[in-house]
């Protein structure tokens, strides 16, 4: 059973900062891409940011500049690092993967989100 696990939402004020964290656990091949979405009540979730196993990463307009994903294949984790937090960018977050069985079929899953509160 593989599960994705995250951690570091909570609530700063506006111009602060927070880093979201997501583990992938169980038993697979390896994992591709991997990348942060968020929703807000009664809109669609929406991507953040994404990063292949190699490295590279695409950002959303309104993360570019502020927003820096990252992963440490080791650990099978991935990071969001949000700097300049503003209140639009209150939401869950969510984190996405696509990740590889032993048999090498391909799957994706979800997190189970994480609040973010940005207070102005």
């Amino acid at each position: 059973q593989v599960q994705l696990v995250e951690s570091g939402g909570g609530l700063v004020q506006a111009g602060g900062s927070l880093r979201l964290s997501c583990a992938a656990s169980g038993t697979f091949r390896s994992i591709n891409t991997m990348a942060w979405y968020h929703q807000t009540p009664g809109k669609q979730r929406e991507l953040v940011a994404t990063i292949t196993s190699g490295g590279s990463t695409n950002y959303a307009d309104s993360a570019k500049g502020r927003f820096t994903i990252s992963r440490d294949n080791a650990k099978n984790t991935v990071y969001l690092q949000m700097n300049k937090l503003e209140p639009e960018d209150t939401a869950v977050y969510y984190c996405y993967a696509i990740i590889v069985s032993a048999g090498e079929s391909k799957y994706q899953y979800w997190g189970q989100g994480t609040q973010v509160t940005v207070s102005s």
